[in-house]
């Protein structure tokens, strides 16, 4: 299989995910539930830990706490196989987590602290690990600030192919936090809210293609039951989602992210990759959290080759 080797630097997070949730209970009542879990996530840890389930060689750069929710976060990533030695310790501030109370159709509400993902300093960059990298996944950019522009330009200047998921809400005002970073990436992987918010459109490709006008190489924008699209230059193409009993939608978008991303390292075009993409975020669609699913590279490619029926 081709060598891919990952630095996913920005946001990690410890999800602690709740299932089914249908309301929060009064007073101080309490109400039994089926499953909760803790797993690694976040636009860059999320990613992280899907890329090495497919195969690919990642390093996670970036900050959490040095409290015991850092401690099991490095553990979840380590387990995946993802290298964490690029993480810094950050003492005084907590690592970031999320509160999700998963809804019974998947969905699901958020509860979340920035905590040490708002703490990343510039000398903090691991910068001869993304010079030696293939791909720098860039998740949160917004947190960066300033940072993100030099890291992203430096990873384009040692011929590193560069992505980036934001957090940001679906708004122009947040959105022009991290613009600057456009030129300098490859594949920008948004979500349609985000696009629509950021541009101001109601029409996902005129939306993708303002992006595009911003300096953005290729906007990829996932669209939840209804697939993918794919824009670049005179390119769009839209990808439909696979069928699937959905258990929770959290870490579907770093699913997406991640085999993309895997399939362009394995040759694919932009359209397949956003396919194979597809194909990943259903794993992990069907169980609870970021890290759900029993599933590597092979079994990703078995599951695109048995044609498996698309949404619509």
């Amino acid at each position: 299989m081709s060598e891919m080797r990952v630095v996913a630097l920005g946001a990690h997070v410890l999800d602690t995910l709740v299932r089914p949730v249908e309301q929060i209970p009064s007073g101080q009542s309490g109400e039994l539930v089926e499953q909760i879990k803790m797993t690694a996530a976040g636009p860059a840890g999320g990613t992280a830990v899907v890329l090495s389930r497919l195969g690919a060689a990642v390093q996670s750069a970036g900050a959490v706490g040095t409290d015991a929710l850092g401690d099991l976060l490095l553990a979840l990533l380590a387990r995946e196989g993802v290298d964490t030695s690029l993480l810094v310790r950050r003492d005084g501030v907590q690592t970031s987590g999320s509160v999700l109370p998963i809804r019974p159709d998947g969905s699901r509400p958020a509860f979340h602290v920035i905590g040490a993902n708002g703490s990343y300093e510039l000398e903090d960059v691991p910068w001869d690990a993304i010079a030696a990298a293939t791909h720098l996944h860039v998740g949160g950019p917004e947190f960066l600030g300033e940072m993100a522009v030099k890291v992203l330009s430096y990873a384009r200047d040692h011929g590193v192919t560069t992505s980036v998921d934001s957090l940001a809400p679906a708004d122009p005002g947040f959105f022009e936090l991290f613009a600057p970073v456009l030129p300098f990436v490859d594949y920008l992987l948004p979500n349609d809210e985000q696009v629509l918010g950021w541009t101001g459109t109601d029409d996902l490709v005129t939306g993708c293609q303002a992006l595009l006008a911003r300096g953005a190489g290729c906007v990829v924008a996932t669209a939840g039951a209804d697939g993918a699209v794919v824009v670049a230059g005179d390119l769009i193409e839209a990808v439909p989602a696979f069928a699937v009993d959905v258990v929770d939608t959290t870490g579907c978008g770093d699913a997406f992210s991640a085999g993309f991303l895997r399939a362009l390292s394995l040759g694919y075009d932009a359209r397949d990759a956003a396919s194979f993409g597809c194909a990943t975020a259903a794993q992990v669609a069907g169980g609870l959290g970021s890290d759900a699913g029993n599933y590597d590279l092979d079994s990703v490619l078995a599951f695109v080759a048995s044609d498996p029926t698309p949404v619509g």
